[in-house]
């Protein structure tokens, strides 16, 4: 084994060798570039932007915790460095920069990489995005010739200034660069797709340097002094408690935006590669000790601060790197590059660089992160971030943001809106639409006093939480209430009536939230009142009848709670002691009996069955008996059909809070829809289809996918050799899902907020969109589309989440069909 693992080290080293030297040539044309207009935008020496790239690949690439992750000078930092070279100078800089990386190791030490993500993601983004204004503002103003002023309010203010004062030449080199940059990845036909495997930021620069040198323009270029002359770190000067502030930024934007593109790195490696090629997943307090370790040893020669960059990782793992190496020998290559190729670098316009930068300020302030911060109603911590950073600094932005961030929570919480409205019935109805806090006590006080003692009364309560003074006010109102001869019924969520605990905790009636406060709120079956204080012994009989099996951990869904095992022990070990007796008994040659006079033992499967079957009759029958008997008299009237998979785990009633009369169901492997006419069409689906529309005339069709699909799994693993069996001539109805997921003229799905976490699940997205495609092919669901009378509705519901998605209507921005969660769809 000694002498075994050594060389399958050596000989996956060999194997991987070509893929990381072809990736870490990409990136390190990439770095270059970038490296240089970062140290420009700061204000730094230009060599320092070097000394980062090449210290963040070696020693960030070797020590981290992400192993195709490039690290080096970022524009997340740029403001940040720049203000600090602006008050304490370059030298005592580059301290700052030691001291931070310190800090970081003592991060990484107390394992707290996993706490920096708990900031808000609208707080994180809104400060990537004040970042990325404030550079481009900054570098707008050497793209037209001039140079930029201390602050974003000073470049705005510029601006009329610098405009009525244009320097031709810098303007036009910029807009070459530019041009190229932007335009470089769309170009068209056999030599653009050979052109784009050069990364555009290196084209950019190198066409826009040839232009200026063989024109021979006269503007500013880059000037890389002597490496004699390096200036390295001095022994921090000024005020101690603005040192302080100084290295707590830059260690948390370091931290923050490293472990953030750490992240992103793993889901991108996900999407794009299969379990059998892909590294090890990130560990991040490992990152963030390479980080801190990167940090100190390029603060210590003069360079940057460094951190984990995006666009460079990206090019990274799409180049195909296979192992940490590329990122190493992407630092050596710029290390070399420093010392060697000086006389082309002396070349690069500074307009160009300063364009090159500015369009990577432009694109941190991303429409995407913008679309799903407004999903999340987050928009107003987005905004407040993005304009304090912009006026105040990142420190003092991200200060405020976390306020704001807080603040809404706060408001959301307190936030409660209860009415009364009396029903043509008689029955006073109180709706209580959010959380109810002590907060809420004294308008839940004043309304519920408004209902007549004797009078009938529903309470709805649609929120998830109740704490120890609302549940009080409501369960000392309800007893004073049904005291006077009123009734009282109280639902929660569509309906639903619940349970309400008394205060020796038996249940009152089932109709309260929960057996107690600062819970969240659970519905019991539906059909259970409150009736009249006379009652008392009716209800207190069926309260123990509708807690008989009962447990925790089955509520919502009571009539499946026999699916779980919460027998006494020793009813379990009496069941034991059963199947022993018939398995010994089965050897023998003899019929095993138990204790019920002989009854021969019934079958694992038949007695789960019966069992079922039996808790349904005893405690789910009596509240649905009269529902179900108003439906026999009336005949069904489903809203819609719901279209989905034959698995197990997806209980349709459960993820969409159904009953009976509600859905027309059509189940089957791969929640499949037959084209008409295709080959091996099976029947039953059209025509469950052509019933549901046409006869049954039902609002909506949903098809519903799901994670972990075995049709899906097998499709993509399927042999074309394989044997023809049914279940392959069935599946044979998935193959345009397949195909549309291979497909480049098609959009592709995905979740919100993230890409999908294989390629079975990235099947799952499309084949829910396809199916949806074949349901307009069948003419019924046509004509009633053309009518405006239909509707269709896409759903994927992740079984390890217990979360559902429903497909938005069109398009994002960059063409692909969005899944979004349902609470921020609705």
């Amino acid at each position: 084994m000694t002498t075994s693992s050594p060389t399958r080290r050596t000989e996956k080293i060999r194997k991987d060798l070509p893929a990381d030297l072809s990736a870490s040539i990409t990136v390190f044309l990439i770095a270059i570039p970038l490296s240089l207009g970062i140290a420009l935008a700061t204000g730094a020496p230009l060599q320092a932007g070097l000394v980062a790239a090449a210290v963040g690949g070696i020693v960030a690439g070797r020590l981290g915790g992400a192993p195709l992750q490039v690290s080096g000078p970022a524009a997340g930092l740029t403001v940040v460095t720049a203000e600090l070279i602006q008050r304490y100078g370059w030298r005592t800089t580059c301290a700052i920069t030691v001291l931070a990386g310190i800090c970081q190791l003592g991060l990484a030490a107390l394992r707290t990489a996993r706490s920096a993500l708990m900031v808000s993601p609208a707080i994180v983004h809104g400060m990537l995005a004040g970042i990325g204004v404030t550079i481009a503002l900054a570098q707008l103003h050497i793209v037209l010739g001039g140079m930029p002023q201390s602050s974003a309010v000073a470049n705005v203010l510029g601006l009329p200034a610098q405009l009525a004062d244009l320097h031709p030449v810098a303007l036009g080199v910029s807009a070459l660069t530019l041009v190229v940059l932007l335009g470089w990845p769309r170009l068209p036909g056999r030599v653009g797709t050979a052109l784009r495997k050069v990364p555009a930021a290196l084209a950019s620069v190198a066409l826009a340097t040839a232009v200026a040198a063989l024109a021979g323009l006269s503007l500013p270029r880059v000037d890389l002094p002597s490496w004699r002359s390096h200036a390295l770190p001095e022994m921090p000067e000024g005020p101690v408690l603005g040192l302080i502030a100084a290295v707590l930024t830059i260690t948390l934007v370091g931290s923050v935006e490293s472990l953030l593109s750490a992240v992103a790195t793993d889901k991108l490696i996900a999407s794009e590669r299969g379990t059998d090629n892909r590294p090890p997943r990130a560990d991040l307090d490992r990152e963030l000790r390479g980080q801190g370790a990167a940090n100190i040893v390029s603060g210590a020669l003069g360079g940057l601060p460094i951190t984990g960059v995006a666009v460079r990782s990206v090019a990274n793992v799409k180049s195909g790197a296979a192992s940490r190496k590329s990122s190493m020998m992407h630092g050596l290559w710029v290390l070399l590059a420093a010392f060697l190729l000086v006389p082309l670098l002396d070349l690069i316009p500074l307009a160009t660089l300063a364009a090159l930068v500015m369009a990577v300020g432009v694109q941190m302030v991303s429409i995407t992160h913008m679309r799903n911060i407004t999903r999340h109603r987050e928009i107003l911590v987005y905004g407040t971030t993005i304009v304090a950073v912009v006026l105040g600094g990142v420190l003092e932005g991200v200060a405020i943001g976390i306020a704001v961030a807080v603040a809404l929570a706060l408001h959301r919480l307190a936030r409660t809106r209860i009415t009364l409205e009396r029903l043509d019935s008689g029955v006073h109805r109180v709706r209580a639409r959010g959380q109810l806090t002590f907060l809420a006590v004294p308008r839940l006080s004043r309304v519920l006093n408004q209902i007549p003692h004797d009078a009938p009364a529903v309470i709805e309560l649609d929120g998830s939480f109740m704490d120890h003074a609302a549940y009080e006010t409501l369960h000392d109102w309800r007893q004073s209430h049904l005291a006077h001869g009123g009734s009282v019924e109280v639902a929660g969520r569509s309906g639903q009536a619940a349970r309400f605990t008394d205060a020796d905790g038996e249940p009152a009636g089932q109709d309260g939230e929960g057996g107690t406060p600062g819970t969240a709120v659970d519905p019991a079956p539906a059909g259970t009142r409150s009736g009249r204080s006379g009652d008392g012994g009716h209800h207190a009989e069926r309260s123990r009848r509708d807690r008989r099996g009962t447990h925790q951990c089955c509520r919502p869904w009571t009539p499946w709670q026999n699916h779980c095992d919460h027998r006494s022990s020793a009813s379990r070990t009496a069941t034991t002691a059963s199947a022993a007796a018939a398995a010994a008994a089965a050897e023998s040659g003899t019929v095993a009996t138990g204790d019920t006079g002989g009854e021969p033992a019934r079958r694992r499967g038949a007695g789960q069955l019966a069992s079922g079957i039996t808790a349904f009759q005893r405690d789910t029958a009596p509240h649905v008996r009269e529902e179900l008997a108003r439906l026999a008299r009336e005949g069904q009237r489903p809203s819609q059909l719901f279209l989905t998979c034959a698995d197990s785990r997806l209980v349709t009633s459960m993820i969409t809070a159904s009953g009976p009369g509600d859905l027309f169901t059509v189940r089957n492997v791969g929640n499949l829809v037959p084209l008409p006419g295709a080959e091996s069409t099976d029947d039953s689906v059209a025509a469950a289809i052509e019933y549901a529309v046409d006869v049954l005339e039902v609002d909506s069709i949903t098809v519903c996918g799901h994670s972990g699909c075995g049709a899906m799994q097998a499709l993509l693993t399927s042999s074309p050799a394989a044997p023809v069996t049914p279940l392959r001539r069935w599946l044979r109805h998935g193959l345009p899902s397949l195909e549309r997921m291979a497909s480049r003229h098609h959009a592709w799905a995905r979740i919100a907020g993230r890409l999908p976490a294989d390629a079975v699940e990235q099947l799952c997205l499309t084949n829910v969109v396809q199916q949806l495609e074949h349901l307009k092919a069948h003419e019924s669901v046509a004509r009633r589309l053309a009518e405006g009378t239909l509707e269709l509705h896409g759903m994927y519901f992740h079984v390890g989440e217990a979360q559902a998605y429903l497909l938005s209507e069109g398009e994002d921005f960059f063409d692909c069909r969005v899944f979004d969660t349902v609470g921020q769809h609705a």
